[in-house]
C-alpha cells in the first residue's frame, strides 16, 4: 500500500469515527439516563416546534394529546426574568428561582434527580422529579373515584391524604452515594427549613403537598424496585375543594401552569394524590390532560420517569387576590408582544383557550357571539344538586328571587323591537362541561348571582359583559377580579338583602345592550 492510499484510508477512517459519534450524540438525549438540564432543553425545543409548526419534531408519544394551537399563547421562558410582583409574575413563569434537591449524575451515570422552581411572588414552588416511585399503601386516603352516591356521608378526612416516610423514594445516583454516610440510608429529600422556605404553609391548615414531599425518601438502586413504570411525564395533584368551581378551576390553572413552566412537549398525564369522589368537573380534567387516575387505584408500587408535583390552588393569583392586591389587568396578547407591560397580562385568555380547545370548540378571538338569530344573553342559575358526600343537595340562596327575575328578563327579551335577544337558561348543575363552555363562549352578556358557576368567565371572549347581581352577605371580589384579569367589561348590582328588583336588573340591562348596539 502507498503513501497516498494510506492517507485516504486513514482519511475513511476519521470520517467512520466522527459518523458514529454524531450518531451517539443524536440518540444520548433520548436514554433514560440522561440530566434534568438535558431533559429541560429538549422540552423546551420540542415544544417550541409544535407551537411553530415544526413538522420535523420528535415523534408525539401515542398516548399524550399535543398542545393545541392557541391565540393567546406567549412564551413561558421569557428574559430578561419577570421583575417580582409583575403580572407576569403572579399569571405566568414567576418559578424562576431553581433549587436542585438531587442533582443529576454528571455525564448521566445513573439514578434519579429532583428539583424545585420557587416563586417569590406567589410563595410556592412547582417541583419535578425523574425516577420517582410511589407506593400507594404508604398514602392514607380513601379509594376515589368512587361514584358520588356511593360514598354519602364519608368524612373528609378520610379523603384528604396522609403521607408515612417513604410514601414517595426517588433513586439516588452515583454522584449521591457518598451522602448515605452522611445522612444514613433513605434520608430525606427535603425537610425542616428546606422544606418550610420553598413549599411554606400558607394559607391551609395542613399544606398536603408540603407533607407529601417531606415524605420523599433518596433511595440506592438497590431498594428502589417497581412493580410498574409510566414512561411519560405526570402531573400530581392534591385537590382540597373538589367540588366547588371557583376552587378546581385554581387547581385546573396551577395544574397548566405547573406544565408550561416545566417544558413539557406534550400535555401529561394526571394522577389525583387524594381520595375524592368523582364528579361533574373531571370532565374537564380529563379534557385538559392526556389521561387520569386516582393514586389509590394503582396495585402496586409505581415509578415515574418523569413526575411533576402541581402546587395547591389556593397558591394561585386567581385564589391570592381575594386577600392581596393584584393590580393586573387583561390584555390582548399581540399587544404585549409588541409591547411589554408588567401591569397587564394576557395569561387567562390562554388559560381560557386551552380549556374551550380542550373540548374540540373554537379559540378564535373573533369567534361571532352574535348569532343568526340574535344576541345571547346567558343567564347562570343557582340550582339544587348534591355537590360532594358531605353535601344536604341544597344550596345556599343568594338571590332569593331568582326565578323571578329570570322570567322577567325573559319576557322583556322576548318584547325587545332594537334586536333579536336570547335569554339562556344556564342550567349549569345538570350540563355536560362542554355545553357549559360553549354556552359562555358564545353569550355576549353573563348575568347571574354571586356563585361558583361564574367562574366559568375564565373561558369567555374578550367583548363579552358580565354583569353580577350580589347580595348583601355576599359581597366578595371573586368574579369583578376575574373579569379585570382579562379586561372583560363588569357591571355589578349590590342588594340591601338578597331581593333584587327586576325593574333595576332589566334597567342595567338593557343599558349594556344599548353599549353593544343593540
Amino acid at each position: 500500500m502507498n503513501a497516498r492510499q494510506t492517507s485516504l484510508l486513514g482519511a475513511i477512517v476519521v470520517l467512520f469515527l466522527l459518523n458514529c459519534l454524531s450518531i451517539c450524540l443524536y440518540f444520548y438525549p433520548l436514554t433514560e439516563n440522561r440530566s434534568p438540564l438535558t431533559e429541560a432543553t429538549s422540552h423546551l425545543t420540542e415544544r417550541r416546534s409544535n407551537l411553530a409548526g415544526d413538522r420535523h419534531h420528535p415523534a408525539r408519544p401515542r398516548r399524550l394529546k399535543r398542545w393545541p394551537s392557541l391565540p393567546s399563547y406567549l412564551p413561558w421562558t421569557q428574559q430578561p426574568r419577570p421583575p417580582v410582583n409583575s403580572c407576569e409574575a403572579y399569571f405566568g413563569n414567576g418559578f424562576t428561582r431553581r433549587v436542585d434537591l438531587l442533582p443529576s449524575s454528571p455525564g448521566g451515570g445513573g439514578g434519579g434527580w429532583f428539583r424545585c422552581f420557587y416563586s417569590e411572588t406567589l410563595r410556592s414552588s412547582v417541583c419535578e422529579g425523574g425516577r420517582l416511585r410511589m407506593v400507594p399503601e404508604r398514602i392514607r386516603a380513601s379509594r376515589g373515584g368512587e361514584r358520588l352516591e356511593e360514598v354519602v356521608g364519608r368524612e373528609e378526612d378520610e379523603e384528604l391524604p396522609e403521607f408515612e416516610d417513604g410514601a414517595f423514594e426517588v433513586e439516588a445516583g452515583a454522584v449521591d452515594l457518598g451522602l448515605r454516610y452522611r445522612y444514613g440510608r433513605g434520608r430525606k429529600l427535603l425537610k425542616g427549613d428546606l422544606l418550610d422556605m420553598y413549599v411554606p404553609k400558607g394559607d391551609v391548615d395542613r399544606h398536603r403537598m408540603g407533607e407529601l414531599l417531606g415524605s420523599i425518601r433518596v433511595v440506592e438502586a438497590g431498594d428502589f424496585h417497581c412493580d410498574q413504570w409510566v414512561e411519560e411525564p405526570t402531573l400530581l395533584v392534591i385537590r382540597y375543594e373538589y367540588a366547588n368551581m371557583f376552587h378546581t378551576v385554581t387547581d385546573w390553572y396551577s395544574a397548566y401552569v405547573s406544565s408550561r413552566v416545566t417544558g413539557l412537549p406534550y400535555r401529561p398525564h394526571l394522577v389525583f394524590v387524594d381520595g375524592h369522589c368523582k364528579t361533574q368537573l373531571e370532565e374537564t380534567w380529563d379534557a385538559l390532560f392526556s389521561s387520569l387516575r386516582h393514586a389509590k387505584n394503582f396495585s402496586g408500587s409505581v415509578c415515574f420517569r418523569h413526575a411533576i408535583f402541581s402546587p395547591l390552588g389556593y397558591e394561585t393569583p386567581l385564589f391570592k387576590g381575594l386577600s392581596e392586591e393584584i393590580d393586573c389587568h387583561g390584555a390582548p396578547a399581540h399587544d404585549l408582544q409588541r409591547n411589554a407591560d408588567d401591569q397587564k397580562t394576557a395569561r387567562l385568555h390562554e388559560f381560557g383557550e386551552m380549556i374551550k380547545s380542550s373540548f374540540g370548540l373554537s379559540t378564535s378571538e373573533h369567534h361571532n357571539m352574535i348569532s343568526a338569530s340574535g344576541y345571547n344573553v346567558l343567564f347562570v342559575r343557582r340550582e339544587d344538586y348534591l355537590a360532594h358526600p358531605r353535601h344536604r343537595g341544597k344550596v345556599e340562596s343568594r338571590l332569593s328571587n331568582e326565578q323571578e327575575v329570570f322570567e322577567s328578563v325573559r319576557i322583556w327579551a322576548s318584547n325587545h323591537l332594537d334586536c333579536k335577544i336570547n335569554v339562556i337558561n344556564g342550567l349549569f348543575a345538570h350540563m355536560p362541561m362542554k355545553e357549559q363552555v360553549e354556552a359562555i363562549r358564545d353569550a355576549s352578556v353573563i348575568i347571574g348571582a354571586h356563585g361558583a358557576g361564574l367562574t366559568h368567565t375564565v373561558s369567555a371572549l374578550p367583548k363579552t359583559v358580565i354583569l353580577e347581581i350580589i347580595s348583601e352577605k355576599f359581597r366578595r371580589p371573586h368574579f369583578e377580579l376575574i373579569a379585570q384579569w382579562k379586561g372583560l367589561e363588569y357591571h355589578a348590582i349590590n342588594l340591601r338583602g338578597s331581593y333584587a328588583a327586576p325593574s333595576v336588573v332589566i334597567k342595567k340591562l338593557g343599558n349594556i345592550m344599548r353599549s353593544l348596539n343593540c
